[in-house]
């Protein structure tokens, strides 16, 4: 039978007007989410003074003052920078998740398939561990670098480099199949070598085990002020690529049939997509199932076009992320990884279950 025959249609989402509205709901729902998260805590403050505090402070707006001084501290300095990080780490791991799923055609992939965890890890606990190991390390360990702390830049520079490795290494092999076994082997050596480090890691343990688990209890305005160019760019770049997500989801044959270099692509998305999971954990360590539920429930939402799914995925991430994270915070400092990992592990028994149903496909149909 003819190429052109067996190509399926570009995957479609819904109406421009459904669309929109869809978009407009998953910003108010991250809007209320954030300031929610400004507003509720040990020292309540009314939503509407938050409002006000915040109109004043970041537009300008001649507003009288007419609260505490504390109040605003806590708003400004406390609670905004922690809420911006989750919703900023959230969007990111979303939006990574829902390109791994394209480009593995898999709805069980998420940002740190290939790798990216295992590789920060390895990098944040350096930083953390080896002034104990090494005291003559002592004193750079505690400085910070254009805004980041060493355990920051560790991570990230971790899970870059793990990515590229693992790139490098499945060259030459089944694009899917090698990527996916390489980040295996790669990720168990890593996480390996993490296991012997905290052997060593003596009183630092706990700090160990709190970024292994994921927190936002330290974001502040200077991890902001680099993750947050670092994942707006990522984002873009896979906005920006969104036609060819959508023919990635037809099969490599179809989509270079219809003239898009797949290898190259597909190298170039996976770098977007490891450089947004990157940054994220970077601030926040690693925080599980965000880049795995909520793409799978927005591709079920608004179906598979990346136009659309990509923003959506990114807005209800951040709004999941910072819900999960004021609830931790209310319930007095729980890492908010363990919170997630209680959401999103129900989920991936459900759509386990569903999968099976519909007949073991890898791709549950929406």
């Amino acid at each position: 039978m003819d190429t052109v025959a067996r190509l399926r249609p570009i995957p479609l989402g819904p109406s421009l007007t459904r669309g929109a509205l869809l978009l407009v709901g998953a910003a108010g729902v991250a809007g209320l989410a954030l300031v929610a998260a400004v507003a509720l805590g040990s020292v309540g403050i009314d939503p509407a003074q938050t409002l006000a505090i915040l109109a004043r402070r970041l537009l300008g707006l001649p507003l009288a003052e007419t609260w505490p001084t504390v109040s605003e501290t806590i708003v400004m300095e406390l609670r905004l920078p922690r809420a911006l990080a989750a919703l900023l780490v959230g969007g990111g791991l979303a939006s990574a998740g829902a390109v791994f799923q394209a480009l593995l055609r898999n709805p069980m992939a998420d940002p740190y398939v290939i790798g990216t965890a295992a590789g920060a890890s390895l990098g944040a606990v350096l930083g953390i561990v080896a002034p104990l190991l090494v005291p003559a390390l002592a004193l750079g360990a505690g400085s910070a670098w254009l805004g980041i702390g060493l355990v920051q830049a560790l991570a990230f520079g971790g899970g870059v480099l793990t990515v590229l490795a693992v790139v490098g290494l499945a060259r030459g092999s089944s694009p899917v199949v090698g990527l996916l076994l390489t980040g295996y082997a790669v990720s168990s050596l890593l996480s390996a070598v993490v296991a012997l480090l905290l052997f060593g890691a003596g009183r630092a343990l706990g700090a160990v085990v709190a970024w292994l688990l994921g927190s936002l209890a330290g974001a502040g305005w200077s991890d902001l002020a680099v993750a947050g160019p670092l994942l707006g760019m990522s984002f873009i770049g896979l906005l920006l690529h969104w036609r060819s997500l959508n023919l990635l989801l037809m099969g490599d044959e179809a989509a270079t049939h219809l003239g898009l270099d797949v290898r190259r692509t597909r190298l170039r998305l996976v770098l977007l997509a490891s450089l947004s999971a990157s940054a994220a954990v970077a601030v926040s360590g690693t925080i599980g199932f965000v880049g795995l539920v909520v793409p799978h429930l927005v591709r079920l939402l608004s179906g598979p076009d990346h136009r659309l799914l990509l923003p959506l995925s990114a807005l209800l991430g951040g709004a999941l992320l910072t819900v999960a994270d004021l609830g931790v915070r209310l319930a007095g400092g729980v890492p908010v990884g363990v919170a997630t990992a209680l959401i999103g592990a129900p989920f991936l028994l459900w759509l386990l279950s569903r999968s099976r149903r519909s007949g073991g496909a890898a791709w549950p149909s929406a």
